[in-house]
């Protein structure tokens, strides 16, 4: 397995949609390819964040940053 097929397969791997020996051989990769242990790892946490779903409250000053900053990005471009 190569680098561009391992990191196709790692979305099915998290799923647990891989066949035995498909998974066998992305470990195998994993274990002596950092780059792609890397990937795997970025990904599996962003899932787990993501699918956490909880929510965190801004700090009043970064909420009103934020605020301004879409407030601006939405305006209409001045003529």
């Amino acid at each position: 397995m190569n680098c561009k097929e391992a990191v196709q397969e790692i979305s099915s791997y998290l799923d647990e949609s891989l066949d035995e020996d498909l998974k066998r051989t992305l470990k195998a990769h994993l274990k002596c390819c950092h780059h792609c242990q890397v990937i795997f790892d970025t990904t599996r946490k962003t899932v787990e964040l993501y699918c956490d779903g909880k929510l965190f409250p801004l700090p009043d000053e970064v909420r009103s940053r934020l605020h301004a900053a879409l407030r601006k990005k939405c305006q209409p471009p001045s003529r």
